[in-house]
């Protein structure tokens, strides 16, 4: 063990310092970062893509949830490997397959490569959100677990912002392809330092663990797929805190992700690059809403009030936008952030389960929970295009279908309901108080 990373009195190894955990971490973050960048992009190509896949309202919602198809299949495997491999090898394995899955994509000649692409894309950078919750619980103090969480939805928005504006522009003037491959090289490369720098426990350094049971690999004993299954889903909160963060996140993601671009260019008369950029603004106070969020509940020492509070806000602000037809642009504006900000209470989720079951089980629950937050986009992305298509009154400018208001209405009503939902399994959760059940 190396003598630097002993205290001055000698005795036991220090715990990491900040700037090197926030590395480590850093590096997991990239990868989320890029998975939240593919996760959105489609929504400022809608009329290209279109175009290059002949592709109506339920055909690009379809194309577009493929990647929550692979996604959302992937995170119960990705909670078994997260205990399992670690998640330098999950992180790293992750980021390769999707940097493949990303040319596939920029090079597909038809529609069912592209698919393929965007089914290879999320499959793998499924991995990134509970590889970075893994590298949280060893490489910081619990206190600091539910900051930690909140920063990775940061994180994420941050790439969901560059698939806003800035890649509107990029797309305008190079072309959908081009842009895609530039994001398969980048995606080696984030592979790349990912396996060179990131270790699953400071103690492969020297240092200190912060997880209960420290060591490179976590020494928590390895249950198998299903038996870690089983046993997480003997909790209750598990089943409610599955099922509550579709609500919330199928509503930012579907309409920020890719029908709110559309719907604010036909109905609000927005331009295109503007609309992009109120959608990235929707997602950026999310990303604020989480950490802060996050960090109050810390703080307070209480996970279900705020949960459940933004929540509400959330079903609220939503309901004005779907609703209300041709609200004041300052009422939308406010009602589109403040629904993104209150949305980030989900990240409470992630430690609410982690709290609510047997600590050797994280890795699982979080890739229980992360599953049910990506159900949500999954299914109201393609529910709402084929909602569109069937009230599509024939209208086409450019050879791209245009929607009226009472078929967006309709679709987005969908959305509504699963944040109503949303609301009533937080109000039956059991507290945990912050404390982590034995």
């Amino acid at each position: 063990m190396p003598a630097q990373n002993l205290p001055a009195t000698g005795g036991s190894p220090a715990h990491p310092p900040l700037r090197l955990a926030w590395t480590v971490w850093g590096l997991g973050a990239a990868l989320y970062l890029i998975g939240f960048y593919q996760r959105v992009a489609p929504a400022v190509m809608t009329a290209e893509l279109s175009r290059a896949f002949d592709l109506g309202a339920a055909g690009l919602g379809n194309l577009s949830a493929f990647y929550f198809y692979s996604y959302v299949a992937m995170q119960v495997p990705t909670g078994i490997l997260a205990d399992r491999w670690g998640p330098r090898r999950l992180l790293a394995t992750g980021a390769g397959v999707a940097g493949v899955g990303t040319l596939v994509f920029a090079l597909a000649p038809g529609l069912g490569w592209a698919c393929a692409g965007r089914l290879l894309i999320g499959g793998s950078v499924a991995v990134a959100f509970v590889g970075m919750l893994k590298l949280a619980s060893h490489w910081f103090a619990p206190r600091q677990f539910a900051l930690a969480t909140g920063m990775a939805l940061f994180c994420g928005i941050i790439g969901a912002v560059f698939a806003g504006v800035p890649l509107r522009l990029l797309v305008a003037t190079v072309g959908w392809r081009p842009v895609m491959l530039a994001s398969a090289a980048l995606t080696v490369g984030v592979c790349a330092a990912l396996w060179w720098v990131v270790r699953d426990d400071p103690a492969e350094l020297g240092y200190a663990s912060h997880a209960a049971t420290a060591g490179p690999a976590g020494g928590e004993p390895r249950l198998g797929i299903l038996p870690g299954l089983l046993a997480v889903f003997r909790y209750r909160n598990t089943w409610l805190l599955l099922l509550a963060p579709g609500g919330v996140v199928g509503c930012v993601l579907t309409f920020s992700g890719l029908w709110g671009i559309p719907f604010l260019t036909t109905h609000y008369h927005m331009p295109t690059t503007r609309a992009a950029a109120l959608c990235s603004a929707l997602l950026v106070a999310w990303a604020v809403g989480g950490p802060v969020l996050g960090a109050a509940s810390d703080r307070w020492g209480l996970r279900k009030p705020l949960y459940l509070l933004g929540n509400v806000v959330t079903l609220g602000c939503w309901a004005l936008v779907v609703l209300v037809p041709r609200l004041p642009l300052p009422a939308l504006v406010a009602a589109l952030l403040l629904a993104g900000f209150a949305s980030g209470g989900m990240i409470i989720g992630f430690a609410f389960a982690k709290e609510s079951i047997p600590s050797r089980l994280a890795g699982t629950v979080s890739g229980v929970i992360n599953m049910g937050v990506m159900t949500g986009p999954m299914i109201l992305q393609p529910a709402v295009g084929w909602m569109l298509d069937r009230a599509w009154s024939g209208a086409t400018v450019d050879g791209v279908r245009v929607y009226g208001w009472d078929a967006y209405q309709t679709g987005f009503s969908l959305m509504l309901v699963w944040a109503a939902l949303a609301v009533l399994l937080v109000l039956f959760t059991r507290e945990t108080s912050c404390r982590q059940l034995p």
